[in-house]
């Protein structure tokens, strides 16, 4: 398949990060359906026309950053990472959020994603910190956090609503110098 990726924001080996469209409503709901029970209780994306309007609208605010997750090889939508709550000035920084659809899973799709979108938000967007919150007993999430270079900061209990019921999560970050850093030992390590 051609190496030129339309609308490719960020790119990878195995994946690209593209910004959403009003064109991508029905893969991304077909996904989002296909992957409901392996979503759940983490994240309860869109899956109707309606509700992916909404996100779409969401998407273009100034201070959200939504990335789909597509395969270089054959383009298709696998998942999402999100930079949302983008504050300027003395914060410098943002929340992130990601799933993949389960047919996607544990293909290491979200691990690249991840650190396509980090470089995204310590280069392009100049961030100095991207948080991100998980539920306790989502241990995928955390490892990909952990193979990112995210580090635990803490617990917030009844944190964030999820699936109707206020949930705990933990709370994960990274900092650009501790993200440089680590970039620099993984390419000293591949020499």
């Amino acid at each position: 398949m051609s190496t030129n990726l339309p609308f490719s924001v960020v790119r990878g080996q195995r994946v690209y990060l593209r910004h959403p469209r009003k064109a991508d409503a029905e893969e991304f709901n077909r996904l989002v359906i296909a992957s409901r029970s392996f979503l759940h209780p983490w994240v309860t994306p869109a899956s109707t026309p309606e509700a992916y309007a909404r996100y779409l609208q969401g998407s273009r605010r100034e201070s959200v950053c939504a990335f789909l997750v597509c395969r270089i090889d054959d383009r298709r939508i696998v998942g999402v990472c999100t930079l949302s709550h983008i504050l300027r000035g003395n914060l410098q920084q943002a929340f992130l959020g990601y799933w993949v659809g389960a047919a996607f899973a544990r293909r290491g799709y979200m691990t690249e994603a991840l650190n396509l979108a980090l470089r995204y938000a310590f280069g392009s967007l100049r961030l100095h910190r991207i948080e991100a919150n998980v539920q306790p007993e989502n241990v995928s999430s955390k490892a990909l956090l952990v193979r990112a270079g995210f580090r635990l900061e803490g617990f917030s209990p009844r944190y964030l609503k999820v699936v109707g019921r206020w949930r705990d999560h933990e709370r994960w970050a990274i900092c650009r110098e501790d993200w440089a850093s680590l970039r620099r030992s993984q390419i000293f390590r591949a020499f």
